[in-house]
């Protein structure tokens, strides 16, 4: 399991809308829109306000989080968070060494 944080949430701010997009290389998806999970990710992700929660991950969650804080006023929060995932996947088949 894997949680990231939200760091960008201000419980101060009345009605926050809270967005998450997910960044990998030059892609860019919405993650969490309009107070819902999108597919793939209702399956095995649960959110909260300060924290979305992975119940599972693979390599393929690699990447970039960004957490986006909307208040009411129009003020604006953003919080990014860069996932690893290491292991859990096909072993790469080993190159020989070099010979210089």
């Amino acid at each position: 399991a894997a949680d990231i944080p939200c760091s960008a949430y201000r419980s101060s701010w009345s009605n926050p809308r809270i967005e998450w997009k997910f960044q990998k290389g030059s892609s860019l998806a919405l993650f969490y829109y309009g107070q819902e999970l999108t597919d793939p990710y209702k399956n095995r992700v649960q959110f909260s306000p300060t924290t979305i929660r992975f119940s599972t991950v693979t390599r393929e969650d690699t990447g970039k989080y960004i957490c986006e804080v909307v208040g009411d006023n129009s003020q604006i929060a953003k919080s990014e968070v860069n996932l690893i995932v290491q292991g859990a996947a096909a072993p790469e088949p080993s190159l020989p060494p070099c010979s210089s």
